[in-house]
C-alpha cells in the first residue's frame, strides 16, 4: 500500500502542473486579461495600458509569464489579490475558516441522514417510508439551489415564518462577518439555512446511493447464509453487510471533499457567508486572475487527493483489493 501511495504521489505532480497550464492559458485569455480590472477606469490611456503591461510583465510571452508564476509558486507565493488587496494566500487563509465550518457542518450532516435515510430505504424496500424517502430524494435531487436558498430566506428570514419549536431566523442586512467573535447561538443561527440548502442536494444523493448499494449487497450469498445461522438481524446488517455496502459510497463521499474546501458560490453568495466560495465569486466578478489562479489550484489539488483517499479507502473496506 506505501508504495501505491507513494507512486500515485508522484504521478500527481504532472497532472497538477498540465491543470495549472491550462488554468492559466483560459484565465489569461480571458476577455479583457490581467488587465480587465484596470480597463474599467474611464480615464485610462493608451500608454497607461502599455506602461501596465511592461511593469506586469504581460509583454512577455505567455509561456514565460507562466514559468515566472510557477517558480514563485513553488516557494509559496501565489501572488497578490486585487480584490482583496493582500496576497492570494492569506486571502484563501483568511476566509478558510468560515467555509469549513459551514461546508462540514453540512456535510456531515448530509452523510448521517443521508445515510440513515438509504438504510432505511434498503431494510423496508418498496414500503410507504421507502417511497416517500425515494421522492424525497429525487426532490432534493431536482431542486434549483439557487432558487430553493431565495425561497428558504425569503420564508424564514424575511417573513419571520418561525421553525418547529417556536425558533425564528434573523437574517442580518449585512451577513455575517468573517471578523466576528465566535458566539455559538449566533452562528447556529446563521448556519441553520445555508446548511439546510446545502444539505438537500448531497443527502437525497448519499441515500439513493446507499440504498441501491444495500439492497445488493442483501441479496448475496454470505448474507442469506448468515441469516441461516441464525445471526441477529442487527448483526448481518451492520456487521457483514454495510461494511461491503460501503465501498460504491465510498467513491461519492471521497469526491464530495474538495467542496468542502471549496465551498458553495451559490450558497455563500446568496446568505452572505464569509467563506471561499464566495470570495471565488467576487475575483471572477472582478477578474482577479491570481486569486481564481491560487483558489482554482489549491481546489485541483484536493480533487487528487480525495481520489487517491477514495482508493485507500477500498483497500480497508474490502480486503480483497490489492494494489501492490
Amino acid at each position: 500500500m506505501f508504495t501505491y501511495v507513494v507512486r500515485r504521489t508522484l504521478q500527481a505532480i504532472p497532472l497538477l502542473i498540465l491543470i495549472s497550464i491550462i488554468l492559466y492559458v483560459i484565465l489569461n485569455n480571458a476577455p479583457g486579461g490581467p488587465l480587465a480590472p484596470y480597463l474599467q477606469n474611464p480615464h485610462i490611456t493608451p500608454a497607461d495600458i502599455e506602461r501596465l503591461k511592461h511593469n506586469l510583465g504581460l509583454d512577455k510571452p505567455i509561456w514565460y509569464r507562466y514559468g515566472v508564476w510557477l517558480w514563485t509558486v513553488l516557494h509559496g507565493d501565489f501572488g497578490y489579490s486585487t480584490s482583496n488587496s493582500q496576497p492570494v494566500l492569506q486571502a484563501i487563509l483568511d476566509r478558510l475558516p468560515a467555509t469549513l465550518e459551514l461546508m462540514v457542518t453540512s456535510f456531515i450532516v448530509s452523510v448521517i441522514i443521508g445515510l440513515s435515510a438509504g438504510i432505511f430505504s434498503a431494510v423496508r424496500p418498496y414500503s410507504f417510508a421507502d417511497y416517500f424517502i425515494t421522492t424525497f430524494a429525487f426532490f432534493g435531487q431536482s431542486m434549483p439551489v439557487f432558487w430553493f436558498a431565495l425561497m428558504l430566506q425569503l420564508a424564514f428570514a424575511v417573513h419571520g415564518i418561525p421553525l418547529p419549536g417556536g425558533y425564528e431566523i434573523q437574517l442580518p442586512s449585512a451577513g455575517l462577518s468573517s471578523g466576528d467573535g465566535f458566539n455559538l447561538g449566533d452562528r447556529i443561527d446563521h448556519l441553520i439555512l445555508p446548511v439546510i440548502v446545502l444539505s438537500l442536494l448531497s443527502l437525497a444523493l448519499y441515500s439513493r446511493f446507499m440504498r441501491s448499494s444495500l439492497l445488493e449487497v442483501m441479496k448475496t450469498d454470505y448474507m442469506r447464509t448468515a441469516a441461516a445461522k441464525g445471526l441477529d438481524g442487527r448483526t448481518i446488517l451492520f456487521k457483514h453487510g454495510l461494511k461491503n455496502a460501503l465501498i460504491p459510497v465510498v467513491t461519492v463521499l471521497a469526491l464530495s471533499l474538495p467542496g468542502v474546501l471549496g465551498g458553495a458560490i451559490v450558497t455563500e453568495t446568496i446568505f452572505a457567508w464569509p467563506g471561499a466560495g464566495r470570495m471565488f465569486y467576487n475575483a471572477l466578478q472582478q477578474s482577479d486572475i491570481a486569486l481564481m489562479m491560487g483558489y482554482l489550484l489549491i481546489l485541483a489539488f484536493f480533487v487528487v487527493f480525495s481520489n487517491l483517499l477514495a482508493d485507500v479507502l477500498y483497500a480497508w473496506l474490502d480486503p480483497r483489493v490489492k494494489y501492490d
